[in-house]
């Protein structure tokens, strides 16, 4: 299992903890949210979850320094997270990455992903059996990924 600790730029931490702190005051807990995130001015990445799932943070967030960040949730195949940092460590982008393990998983249309590597290039991918409320919202440096309350997608984005 590829896990290092990773200190948290103060930028990502205020957006991971702003988009934490949203999510819990705006909505009880019984959806699943979670962030990949770069900060291109530190090169740091960053990954986040909040879940009604016991024990999600056991599954969902992966995270290697100078590699990438993964997150993956709505059916999880826990092998994206070592699998996907092994191939931006080997030299693919995410979305590059991404698309190797979806293309290789007869289950993908119900699971949630997102990668960002460590030039800040971000895939994400939802697929069409997630459940209706399930999406992705992709931007600079960071991509939010939820199944639960679609409107709270709007917000997160504008807060990192």
């Amino acid at each position: 299992m590829i896990r290092q600790n990773i200190i948290f730029p103060k930028k990502i931490f205020t957006a991971l903890l702003l988009t934490v702190t949203h999510i819990f005051s705006s909505s009880a807990p019984v959806h699943t949210y979670s962030i990949v995130a770069y900060d291109e001015s530190t090169g740091r990445l960053g990954v986040a979850v909040q879940s009604h799932w016991f024990s999600g943070g056991s599954v969902v967030p992966w995270a290697k320094a100078g590699v990438g960040a993964v997150a993956t949730q709505s059916f999880v195949k826990v092998e994206y997270g070592p699998e996907g940092l092994q191939l931006m460590e080997n030299g693919y982008s995410a979305e590059e990455a991404l698309n190797l393990l979806l293309k290789n998983d007869n289950s993908k249309s119900v699971r949630q992903v997102a990668m960002i590597d460590v030039n800040g290039s971000v895939a994400a991918h939802t697929g069409g059996n997630c459940i209706h409320a399930a999406g992705h919202k992709v931007g600079p440096n960071f991509s939010c990924k939820f199944n639960g309350e679609v409107n709270s997608m709007d917000g997160n984005g504008k807060r990192f």
